[in-house]
This record gives structure tokens, sequence and C-alpha cells, in this order.
């Protein structure tokens, strides 16, 4: 178990950590742009396959973090 106390957490301030979430939206945006004619098909095929493998390289380099 850790140190901390209940309820405090600890809280590591790598980038790593914001990158998977922040890859997330940029999928579920590139579809919403999509739907509400922003952008093209031709965008989010090619952009979709590529935000899914920045979030599996991010997830793949996390364990070089000393935090995790």
């Amino acid at each position: 178990m850790d140190d901390m106390p209940m309820g405090k957490k600890n809280i590591c301030s790598c980038m790593h950590h914001k990158m998977i979430p922040i890859f997330v939206i940029l999928f579920g945006a590139a579809f919403l742009l999509l739907r509400l004619n922003v952008v093209t098909e031709e965008f989010v095929a090619l952009a979709w396959p590529l935000i899914v493998i920045a979030a599996g390289a991010t997830k793949l380099s996390e364990h070089k973090c000393r935090c995790c």
C-alpha cells in the first residue's frame, strides 16, 4: 500500500497520463465534425487510425515513467 492518507492520491505531473484522454476526445471529435459536415470522410478515414496508433504508442512508452 502507499503511504498517502486515505482520500489523497499521488498526483503525477507526467504528460503521458493525460494523453490517452486527449486521444479519446480527438477520436470522438473527428466523428462529431464529420457528422456536422465540418470535415470530409477522407479526413476522418485518415485521422482515426492515426489517433489509435498514437494512443497505443503512448501506452507502450509510459512504462519508462518513474512514477508508474
